[in-house]
């Protein structure tokens, strides 16, 4: 457990908001520097993503969870207590707000630059009145030597090594400027032991956390021997700082300078690069600061270059043994896979389905929905979804021989083709108009159902000019209803907490039998209702995992599973009965020239 002084530690992970590569990468590349045995990275939240990221953690890849929402990443990882957002300056307030008011987070990290003032005050507040930490907006993060990197902080890999930001050394340092901390981070290497911890609070006139906010807290680190500090030209931070210490707040030595004294050579009101950084007044100026600082017993060098001197000389004064030095480790060569599996895995003693030894699932006879589940879904679903699964197999197992998956396969299996490519031939007919319907009324039932009344769903369909997939039927009808369909329901009923999807389906079934008979919620239709009721109250899926699941075709692919039986069925029928090469009856044909 991490001291309240600590934001992170060796073994902290945080969310990192916004799929970007290099900061990730590079971050992951610091724990391999540092020796971590877990990347800092636990997951990374992406809106209207979801899935894997694959990256190198040392020289072999891995794959980090991508989640749509800061909530659902917060309950999958509840151990995870700080977010690095990478957002755009137009997003980060609401992403960086929904991040505060998550329990389990305590540290927010904004990287954008240029979010409103009033957005950022807000911000604050918020982070106030819970305890939380902010640092930046416009900030590039900072490093806990040999421990946790954010993002960009301390710039390429060579000067990771550079500056032995790989071992924990006893300076802390904070600054405003980021490109002025890493540029710190080689200064302290070589005139002391390197940094403990180095953050950069980042450059808005209204920062996250303060530079007096992180010295208290390196003051109540027994690692860090040393504070070194860099101010800017404008604000009151220093004074602060000042008032610290003249209460005894801050005790340990202090080495500090406000960076702007050229400013007073000019005869006009000079704003350097960051928001914050303009004096309004003469207590404002660097000249002013410095002095200050140094009146309240400070070290504060004469001049800029004079700072690493400076720094030097308080270290041998106050840390008598410096941290002892380490051969470094080098990013090793890595290769890229060209292949990613997250369902099985065969490389151990022993295969498994979704992290399952198949012995247990032989042992627990399980049936094919199970493994289904295990598969597709990657989740051990409930009885009653995997009842469901084992249903709809047996029901779209086969419809006899006329239909397009049969006759295909027939006529492919008696011009003397061999079972696979009879069976391919029929599954080539799966799509809209066959089997594939299930999953077009998967896709439109669930658009409709809540934001349509079913009249209107109809209408609209037809306006569009489109049959709606689920509903009709060539041969059953009210009168002559669907057996298959039938025992569907009530299955439903029997298990099913909440069948809306089904309910709505039903409704959509009473406008259409307005106009014929033959327009009954047929067998496809019925699945697709019912699977979607499953996903929705079973408890394991959430909105965003629904709509891909019924974008990218679980439900032709349970249709193609249970039509193969089938189909092979009557492949083997054709090959036993010995029957010749098919040519359709010309008397079947309406020739026309």
């Amino acid at each position: 457990m991490m001291e309240p002084y600590q934001l992170f530690g060796k073994h902290s992970q945080t969310f990192f908001y916004n799929l970007k590569g290099k900061p990730i990468q590079h971050m992951l590349d610091f724990d391999h520097l540092s020796k971590r045995e877990k990347p800092s990275v636990a997951a990374i939240i992406h809106p209207g993503k979801s899935g894997y990221h694959k990256v190198f953690f040392g020289n072999r890849e891995i794959l980090l969870p991508i989640y749509s929402s800061i909530k659902e990443a917060a309950e999958k990882h509840p151990n995870v207590d700080s977010i690095i957002n990478f957002a755009s300056f137009r997003s980060a307030y609401q992403s960086s707000k929904e991040a505060l008011q998550q329990p389990t987070i305590k540290t927010v990290v904004i990287v954008a630059e240029g979010i409103p003032e009033r957005q950022t005050k807000e911000l604050i507040a918020i982070a106030k009145q819970q305890q939380k930490t902010i640092i930046g907006p416009s900030t590039v993060g900072g490093i806990v030597a040999g421990k946790f990197r954010i993002g960009h902080a301390g710039g390429m890999n060579e000067n990771i090594l550079r500056a032995r930001l790989y071992r924990s050394g006893s300076i802390g340092l904070v600054s405003r400027s980021g490109g002025m901390m890493n540029e710190f981070f080689n200064i302290i290497s070589r005139a002391a032991d390197g940094i403990h911890e180095g953050i950069a609070i980042g450059g808005d006139a209204f920062p996250g956390s303060t530079l007096l906010d992180h010295m208290l807290r390196y003051e109540a680190n027994p690692e860090i021997k040393i504070i070194v500090a860099l101010g800017e030209i404008g604000g009151s931070m220093e004074y602060e700082i000042i008032e610290a210490k003249k209460a005894g707040k801050l005790t340990k030595p202090i080495v500090m300078w406000v960076s702007g004294t050229c400013a007073s050579i000019f005869p006009w009101e000079v704003q350097f690069g960051h928001a914050g950084a303009k004096a309004e007044s003469g207590k404002e100026t660097a000249q002013a600061k410095n002095a200050a600082l140094k009146e309240a017993g400070i070290v504060v060098p004469e001049s800029f270059e004079q700072f690493e001197a400076v720094i030097g000389e308080t270290f041998k004064k106050h840390v008598p043994t410096r941290q002892p030095m380490e051969n470094p480790l080098q990013i090793p060569e890595r290769k890229n896979t060209h292949f990613t599996s997250t369902i099985s895995d065969d490389r151990g003693e022993e295969l498994t389905y979704n992290g399952i030894p198949i012995s247990k699932l032989i042992t627990d006879n399980s049936s094919l929905g199970k493994i289904i589940g295990l598969l597709w879904f990657k989740k051990d679903l409930p009885a009653e979804f995997v009842h469901f699964l084992d249903l709809s197999l047996v029901l779209c197992a086969d419809h006899g021989p006329a239909v397009a998956t049969a006759h295909n396969a027939m006529v492919t299996a008696r011009a003397g083709k061999d079972v696979i490519s009879s069976l391919i031939a029929g599954l080539t007919t799966i799509g809209s108009r066959h089997g594939g319907a299930i999953d077009d009324a998967c896709r439109y039932f669930l658009e409709a159902t809540g934001s349509l009344k079913p009249a209107e769903f109809v209408e609209q369909m037809k306006r569009q000019g489109k049959y709606i997939p689920g509903i009709g039927h060539r041969v059953k009808s009210k009168k002559n209803p669907d057996k298959r369909v039938e025992l569907l329901k009530q299955f439903a009923k029997e298990n099913i907490s909440s069948t809306r999807y089904l309910d709505y389906a039903l409704a959509v079934e009473e406008e259409t039998l307005k106009k014929a008979e033959n327009l009954i919620l047929n067998v496809d239709g019925c699945i697709a209702a019912i699977f979607l009721d499953l996903l929705e109250s079973c408890g394991q899926f959430n909105r965003e995992e629904i709509a891909q699941i019924t974008q990218i075709g679980y439900m032709n692919g349970l249709f193609a599973v249970g039509r193969s039986v089938g189909i092979i069925g009557h492949i083997l029928d054709q090959r036993r009965l010995d029957e010749g090469l098919y040519r359709h009856p010309t008397d079947d044909i309406l020739y026309h020239q």
